[in-house]
């Protein structure tokens, strides 16, 4: 039976954002990272292929490359990593139970640091009728085959869905020898950059079916064939295929936030947090795509070098500070972090993140505090379903620190 013990930060989650906090936290004292997987790495450690890297290690790499930078710069640091273990509940403040190889025991811990990250909706949390046959995965699931096991697919499949991780699953499917005959997104175009986009039409010779969603799984024993119906016309059309990936519509591993009482956002259902990434729990921080799902790795990995400073702060000195509640008016679904502090910290890389569910060219942003607008800005990228949108921090300068809850809005 392993033995009780308190560390002066534990952080929950072994990715690419719970490492980078890890490697910077590590000379305030005993720092422990957990990770359930039996090697720490996160999602990166599944995708063999290159992209990762370029914002946080400032050079282009593989994901099992970068996962293993992480993990290495982590452990050099002086992080412990306690990996194939779980943490199952709370037991106290800032307290939690571990479930490991070695037996059950507690970690009381100073500060916390969530990073447990987010994962796709499956076939069930989509709602897909149909038959129940094999060859219906996830792009973790596809990964994690492909990649770590050297496992086999099929030779024809539909992906669904068109953000940046749909095409991450279509070239895994091609390195499995598997031919992607269309991907279908409810969404004019896929919600990819412009430049994924052309690549799949140009090299990857991938078709793209927009405004179509699938409605039917055929199929016995193995995936036979997806019925796609057009959203414009109602129109159905059968295509014949062996394996459907199932990619995006990202939903935060929040179990253990819930379960601590943490105030949750309703719009990306992860913590609420400020822009110091405190959440509603004294001495318990968020970061990485818990917060925000979903977010490339390097954007997360920043995250976890932001909230250092401030787990430093709170070791020191204590405290809780939260500001003025951030809202998203509609085609905005969320926006975070959802506090701001007017004249404190600034968030991760000077800018919010958002949602939208609608396609804005050079969108003009407004915040709005007790009816007035105090704060305007436009930006040069476009806002498009299926990512992040970053919002410029600025554009809340005028805040007033006393005053009611603040509205960002895309201006009429």
């Amino acid at each position: 039976m392993a033995e009780d013990r308190h560390v002066r930060v534990l952080v929950i989650g072994g990715g690419p954002s719970g490492l980078a906090c890890a490697a910077g936290l590590a000379r305030t004292g005993e720092v422990l990272v957990i990770e359930r997987e039996q090697r720490a790495g996160g999602i990166p450690r599944h995708s063999d292929h290159t992209g990762y890297g370029l914002r946080d290690r400032h050079r282009v790499m593989s994901g099992p490359a970068y996962a293993e930078a992480w993990r290495r710069t982590a452990v050099e640091a002086g992080a412990e990593l306690l990996e194939g273990a779980m943490v199952t509940g709370w037991t106290a403040e800032r307290e939690v139970a571990v479930t490991s190889p070695r037996g059950r025991f507690t970690v009381r811990a100073d500060a916390i640091v969530l990073a447990t990250g987010a994962r796709e909706r499956p076939r069930s949390a989509r709602r897909i009728p149909g038959d129940r046959p094999d060859g219906v995965l996830t792009t973790g699931q596809l990964q994690n085959l492909v990649h770590l096991h050297g496992g086999k697919v099929g030779t024809r499949a539909v992906v669904v869905g068109g953000e940046l991780v749909s095409w991450s699953a279509v070239l895994t499917l091609r390195e499995a020898g598997c031919r992607t005959v269309a991907m279908v997104t409810p969404y004019a175009k896929a919600e990819a950059y412009a430049v994924f986009r052309w690549a799949g039409r140009s090299v990857l010779r991938v078709p793209v079916l927009g405004h179509a969603d699938v409605v039917r799984i055929e199929g016995r024993e193995r995936v036979e064939a997806v019925v796609v119906r057009d959203r414009s016309t109602g129109a159905e059309t059968r295509l014949a295929c062996d394996t459907v990936v199932t990619t995006g519509g990202w939903i935060p591993d929040h179990e253990l936030a819930r379960s601590g009482g943490l105030e949750l956002d309703r719009g990306t259902l992860g913590p609420a947090v400020d822009a110091s990434l405190r959440t509603s729990a004294p001495g318990v921080f968020a970061v990485g795509n818990l917060l925000h799902p979903v977010e490339t790795a390097d954007v997360a990995a920043l995250d976890g070098v932001h909230v250092v400073a401030t787990v430093r702060e709170w070791l020191e000195t204590g405290g809780l500070r939260r500001g003025v509640r951030v809202t998203g008016q509609a085609p905005l679904r969320w926006v975070s972090p959802q506090y701001l502090e007017p004249g404190g910290a600034a968030p991760p890389r000077g800018r919010l993140l958002s949602w939208t569910d609608a396609w804005v060219r050079r969108p003009v942003l407004e915040a709005v505090q007790d009816g007035c607008v105090v704060g305007r800005a436009r930006t040069w990228w476009t806002a498009a379903p299926g990512r992040a949108f970053r919002i410029p921090a600025t554009l809340l300068d005028g805040v007033d620190r006393d005053g009611g809850e603040v509205t960002i809005r895309f201006a009429r």
